[in-house]
C-alpha cells in the first residue's frame, strides 16, 4: 500500500476515463436499498468500464449518483480538461488541479464512512495514461527529491555541476547509461544520478500530484498595483515571461500575487494562467581570478552580463555561493534566523555572509548603504542586489551569474534560485574583495 498523498476523487466521466466501474454500495433497509439500485442501474448505464487488462484490485467504488452528477458539471465547466476518444488529457493540469476538493469522495466499497482512502487511491492511480501527462515530454522524468538535485557535464559525480534541477521538477529522459540518465529539464542538458529520477508510471503520479497553477507574465513590462485597479499605486514592475505566485484565483480581471513576499495585484489581460512543474537551473561556471587583478573591487571594469558564464571572481565569492547552495529547498519564515529550519530574504543573506566574517544588516533596505554600491548592470557573482518597492518593502540576494540569484523567496518556493531581473534591481552592492 503506497503511504501517498491523496490527489483525485474522480466524477463519473473522469472514472470513465480510466477504466474504472463506480457502483453504490447496497447497504440499509429494503427502501434505501431500493434508491441505490436504482441509481447503481443509472450510474452503470452512463460509466461502463474501457477494455483494459486485469487489475489488482476488482471491488466497488462507493460514489453518490447525485454526486457524480454534480462533479461530471464541474468538470465540463473546466477548461483546464479535454476529453478526447474517451481518455482524459492532462496536458494542462494535473489531476490535483482539476479536480480539487474531491479527494473525499473515492473509497472502498467496505468504508461506509464514504471518506477516500489509500487503496481506493491506489485503484485510480492504476489507469494513469502512459507516455507523459505533460505536454512537451515524450519520456518525463520528474525529480525525486526535497532540495536540489545536481545536473552534471558528464557521468559521474566528479563532473563539473552544469544546473540543479529543484524537488519534483520535469525533463525529458534522453538516454541511460551506467547508473545515470542523460536529461534535458529547460535550457540545461547533463547527466543526473538515476535513481532520484522517476519515470514512467511514478513520474506521471508524481506530476500530477505537484503540479500548480501559476502566472506568466505575457507582455513586456507588466504593472504590479497595491490594489486591484489602474488608479492605484505601482508597487513594482516585473519582465515579460516572469513566473508570478497566486495569492488569490481571478477576480474582476485581477489577480492577487506574491512576488517575492510583495503582495499586489496584476490585470489578468497580460498574464496565462499555465499549470506546470519547475525546470533545471543553468549554474554559471565560476573561476578565480588571477591575483593583481582590480577590477573586482571597484564599480567599473567588466559587465558581467547574463551571457559571461565563465566569471572569474575571488575565491571567496566562490565560496560564498557555494555555501549559500547548502541551504537550497530550506523553506522561508519571515522573521526567522535558521538556515535549516527557516528563514527569510535578509537573514539569509545576512547568516551566508556572516560564515565567512561578514557583518551585514538584518532589514533588507538597509543593504543599499552597505559595501561598494554599484550599478546592478556590473553585478557580479557574490555581490548583493538590492530591490526596492513601492509600498516600501524591500528584498535582498546574492547574486549568483547567468542572471540568476540564490535567496531566500517566499513560503512556498523557500530558498530558491531565481531569476535576478524579475524586477529591476534598485541597486548592487560589493562587500566582498
Amino acid at each position: 500500500m503506497r503511504n501517498t498523498k491523496l490527489i483525485a476523487g474522480l466524477s463519473g466521466s473522469a472514472l470513465a476515463a480510466l477504466g474504472i466501474v463506480t457502483v453504490v454500495s447496497l447497504s440499509g433497509g429494503s427502501e434505501q436499498k431500493s434508491k441505490k439500485e436504482a441509481d447503481k442501474e443509472n450510474i452503470s448505464a452512463q460509466v461502463q468500464p474501457q477494455n483494459i487488462e486485469e487489475t489488482e484490485y476488482t471491488g466497488d467504488l462507493l460514489a453518490s449518483s447525485s454526486l457524480l452528477s454534480a462533479l461530471s458539471v464541474n468538470v465540463e465547466n473546466n477548461a483546464k480538461l479535454g476529453e478526447q476518444t474517451g481518455s482524459l488529457m492532462y496536458s494542462k493540469a494535473g489531476m490535483s488541479e482539476a479536480l480539487e476538493g474531491y479527494g473525499s469522495y473515492i473509497a472502498l466499497a467496505d468504508n461506509e464512512s464514504g471518506n477516500a482512502s489509500v487503496e481506493a487511491l491506489d485503484v485510480a492511480l492504476k489507469f494513469v495514461p502512459e507516455g507523459s501527462v505533460i505536454e512537451g515530454y515524450t519520456q518525463l522524468g520528474v525529480s525525486n527529491v526535497t532540495t536540489y538535485l545536481n545536473v552534471r557535464e558528464g557521468i559521474g559525480t566528479d563532473k563539473e555541476i552544469i544546473g540543479k534541477m529543484p524537488g519534483s521538477a520535469a525533463c525529458e529522459v534522453l538516454g541511460e547509461e551506467n547508473g545515470w540518465y542523460h536529461i534535458r529539464s529547460g535550457e540545461v542538458e547533463g547527466y543526473v544520478d538515476k535513481q532520484y529520477i522517476l519515470t514512467g508510471y511514478d513520474a506521471n503520479v508524481k506530476a500530477m500530484e505537484t503540479m500548480r497553477n501559476v502566472l506568466k507574465v505575457n507582455c513586456d513590462v507588466l504593472n504590479v498595483r497595491q490594489e486591484p485597479s489602474t488608479e492605484c499605486s505601482i508597487a513594482t514592475k516585473v519582465q515579460t515571461g516572469e513566473i508570478l505566485e497566486i495569492v488569490e484565483p481571478e477576480t474582476n480581471g485581477w489577480y492577487k500575487v506574491n512576488i517575492n513576499n510583495l503582495e499586489g495585484y496584476v490585470n489578468a489581460e497580460y498574464v496565462d494562467n499555465i499549470c506546470t512543474l519547475p525546470v533545471a537551473d543553468k549554474i554559471v561556471k565560476l573561476v578565480v581570478e588571477p591575483e593583481g587583478n582590480e577590477s573586482s573591487s571597484s564599480g567599473s571594469g567588466q559587465t558581467y552580463n547574463s551571457s559571461n558564464l565563465n566569471q572569474s571572481v575571488s575565491q571567496t565569492a566562490i565560496n560564498v555561493i557555494n555555501y549559500a547552495y547548502n541551504f537550497l529547498g530550506g523553506p522561508y519564515v519571515y522573521g526567522g534566523n535558521s538556515l535549516t529550519n527557516g528563514i527569510d530574504c535578509s537573514g539569509f543573506v545576512q547568516q551566508i555572509f556572516g560564515k565567512f566574517g561578514y557583518s551585514l544588516p538584518r532589514t533588507s533596505l538597509a543593504y543599499a548603504n552597505v559595501g561598494t554600491r554599484i550599478d546592478y548592470r556590473n553585478a557580479k557573482p557574490g555581490d548583493i542586489l538590492v530591490y526596492k518597492y513601492g509600498d516600501g518593502s524591500g528584498h535582498v540576494a546574492i547574486y549568483i551569474g547567468n542572471g540568476q540569484i540564490v535567496h531566500a523567496s517566499t513560503p512556498k518556493t523557500g530558498i530558491c534560485i531565481g531569476n535576478a531581473y524579475f524586477t529591476t534591481p534598485y541597486c548592487a552592492v560589493r562587500v566582498l574583495p
